[in-house]
């Protein structure tokens, strides 16, 4: 039987990747916990200090099918190309200049919310065409 699994980023500000992300892959925040208006006040009733209120934060697929994606706080900065990143499906089935002006679309949509565009690779014999980009902390991922 396959096993759930979540994808869990190391960064330095969890809100503000929770927040591209969702915006990224058409994820969402978790509601707070009812009761509560906002996670600041939950985190709070819960005893949590203000310092660690963006400790953590996580992102869910709205329809349940895609992985949880966690974000988690830690001191160091990133030092080296990920040896994982993401693939995101931008334009699934197309391909030529159709799947490339999809990806030019969602490129720029993205460097709007912060991420920066590192490469394009041309469709060829055996690949359909990629663009590399980073997120606002740095980190590769491809639209493909």
């Amino acid at each position: 039987m396959a096993k759930e699994f979540q994808v869990t980023y190391d960064c330095a500000d969890p809100g503000a990747q929770a927040a591209f992300w969702a915006a990224a892959l058409g994820y969402r925040l978790p509601a707070p916990p009812e009761g509560f208006p906002d996670w600041t006040a939950a985190l709070t009733a819960r005893g949590v200090p203000p310092e660690h209120h963006n400790d953590r934060a996580a992102i869910a697929d709205p329809d349940g099918k895609g992985p949880r994606v966690f974000f988690q706080k830690v001191p160091e900065g990133k030092t080296a190309k990920n040896r994982l990143h993401l693939d995101v499906r931008a334009a699934p089935g197309l391909t030529g200049g159709e799947r490339m002006a999809v990806l030019e679309e969602e490129a720029t949509r993205l460097e709007a919310l912060g991420a920066k565009r590192q490469y394009r690779l041309e469709p060829n014999d055996l690949d359909e065409g990629i663009i590399v980009m980073t997120d606002p902390e740095g980190n590769e991922f491809c639209l493909d």
